[in-house]
């Protein structure tokens, strides 16, 4: 038991705002389930931070169950990990509120993710938009995560929740743990197969630049086909001159755990056509069981809604302690 206690905390959420990327799976997702020995691990579906912009309501309901299912699928063991929906604890929006009144508003009009979401967004520039990180800091801090694990590109998220943390603690005192960006070692940064300068992503205009996690085999293998390559005709590792190759070779690597050098050799005299078929069923069969898997917990409603309602029951009782001991530093009166 004593060893429980020394577990570091870690905190992460991925918005269920469409379907998760093979960009989400390598970069993150993978490298989650092999943290719950050494770690207290919170993965939450950040329900309320996709309506800044707006959702179809039934397709919000259908890829957060989806990504559920998926998390369990890619070995997210509820009894090991928590597993919750973020609108299910009420916290998080109470703390959030707190925390907009100790953010200031230069911080937040820094922040680049307001200004790419605003320029694509232009005729929905809403306030919850601006405010985000103050939302993002309070699902942070309700579980005084030691740790967050982030792509290199938003280690800004977890700085302006430090800054916010320690501006609360300077004036009431150690109320919140200072959490530190987790990046993990492994865990390829996977680019867009048409635009490889670009990060995959599900926002992507052109659908065929990112790959699904649940996409079918033949729309995948279609994808990879049309990946981006180069006139050379060459596979080599060289990210700067070969952006395409380079992304494919990361890729293939992640899937089969060859080396740069390895997938150099197996490809030496080939065209790019053998290469691209070749990452394309390594991808397939990567994905083949996560897909199957997350199909069948589908079908299984009733054990979806019992892993997210003892998740959030679990969730809530570390949350709700954090929002009970803020209530009170800033003056409001026990109920």
């Amino acid at each position: 038991m004593a060893n429980e206690v020394q577990k570091k905390r870690i905190l992460s959420g991925i918005q269920p705002s469409g379907d998760l990327t093979l960009g989400s799976y390598l970069g993150a997702i993978r490298n989650w389930a092999a943290l719950a020995d050494k770690y207290d691990c919170y993965y939450m579906l950040a329900d309320m931070h996709t309506i800044t912009v707006r959702q179809v309501p039934a397709e919000l309901r259908r890829h957060t169950l989806t990504q559920l299912a998926t998390y369990i699928a890619c070995g997210l063991d509820p009894e090991k990990n928590v597993l919750f929906v973020q609108s299910h604890v009420p916290a998080h929006a109470q703390l959030a509120w707190v925390l907009d009144c100790y953010t200031m508003f230069g911080e937040l009009s820094r922040m680049t993710q307001f200004k790419d979401k605003s320029a694509k967004n232009a005729d929905n520039i809403n306030a919850g938009l601006f405010t985000y990180p103050a939302l993002m800091a309070a699902d942070i801090l309700l579980y005084q995560a030691d740790l967050v694990p982030v792509g290199g590109d938003q280690k800004q998220h977890v700085e302006i929740c430090r800054d916010i943390a320690g501006r609360f603690n300077g004036i009431y005192g150690e109320v919140f743990k200072i959490p530190e960006p987790y990046i993990p070692q492994v865990g390829a940064r996977v680019m867009s197969l048409t635009s490889p300068e670009n990060k995959m992503s599900k926002s992507d205009k052109d659908q065929n630049g990112c790959v699904y996690m649940l996409e079918k085999p033949e729309d995948i293998l279609r994808k990879f086909k049309k990946a981006v390559t180069d006139s050379e005709a060459s596979v080599r590792f060289d990210p700067a001159n070969k952006p395409g190759v380079s992304n494919l070779m990361q890729i293939y690597s992640a899937a089969t755990g060859r080396s740069f050098e390895a997938i150099e050799s197996e490809f030496a005299g080939h065209g790019y056509g053998d290469f691209k078929a070749a990452v394309g069923e390594a991808v397939v069969e990567l994905l083949r069981p996560i897909r199957e898997e997350t199909e069948r917990l589908l079908a299984d409603k009733a054990y979806l809604q019992s892993v997210y309602r003892d998740g959030a029951e679990k969730a809530a009782r570390v949350a709700n302690r954090t929002v009970g001991k803020v209530y009170k530093k800033v003056g409001f009166i026990d109920r």
